[in-house]
């Protein structure tokens, strides 16, 4: 998992539904395809909540003046600071077409920046092969648990995608929270249980659509 984001939440972990989320995060989904219009890899960019972004920055050292601006030196210490991830993390990331999951590689061309009090980061994952969207492609981004809530704010984009198109598919909140909740009551009274983990039910998704190749 990214570490930083990690220890900070087992700082306010609580086994309650109202413990969740405690860090939000605005996303942009950018799905890249090559020449041959296929799928090759997302470019996905993470926009943190201000709380969490000062959280992380004090905890860096960084801003020592409290001016809200950091130098391009101060910068460069938070370049990756959320890339180095466990062996298996998925990155809270899913790529599938046809109900079928599509693995995505490791992050690489990390990128960061700090605006409006914000730490705005950006990230690439490839598919294992090329990618022909032959039916309705979907990626989510979620944290399984829900302790980080994603959202789409930051917009889907295409790139050398000829004739796909995109658009952002909403959950059924409703249908998610009784979910929740009944997952929730189920769990044992009397040990400690891992939370449901119930993220894919409320997060959005982007699906791509493309017109039959001729």
């Amino acid at each position: 998992m990214k570490p930083l984001i990690l220890a900070m939440a087992l700082l306010c972990w609580s086994q309650t539904a109202q413990a969740h989320p405690h860090v939000f995060i605005d996303t942009g989904l950018e799905l890249i395809f090559d020449a041959q219009h296929r799928a090759t890899g997302l470019r996905i960019t993470w926009s943190y909540d201000d709380l969490t972004s000062l959280q992380i920055i004090t905890d860096k050292g960084l801003d020592p003046d409290f001016d809200g601006n950091l130098t391009p030196e101060e910068t460069s210490q938070l370049n990756g600071f959320d890339m180095h991830w466990d062996a298996g993390y998925p990155g809270d990331t899913y790529a599938s077409m046809a109900g079928q999951s599509l693995p995505l590689s490791g992050p690489s061309d990390w990128t960061v920046d700090y605006k409006d009090a914000k730490i705005l980061s950006t990230h690439y994952r490839s598919f294992d092969q090329p990618i022909e969207i032959t039916q309705p492609f979907l990626v989510q981004v979620y944290d399984p648990t829900l302790y980080i809530s994603y959202a789409l704010k930051l917009g889907t984009t295409l790139t050398n995608a000829a004739d796909c198109t995109a658009r952002t598919v909403l959950p059924n909140l409703d249908a998610a929270r009784a979910k929740l909740n009944a997952a929730i009551a189920a769990l044992p009274q009397d040990a400690e249980a891992a939370y449901p983990e119930l993220g894919a039910d409320f997060a959005e998704a982007m699906e791509v659509i493309c017109p039959p190749q001729s």
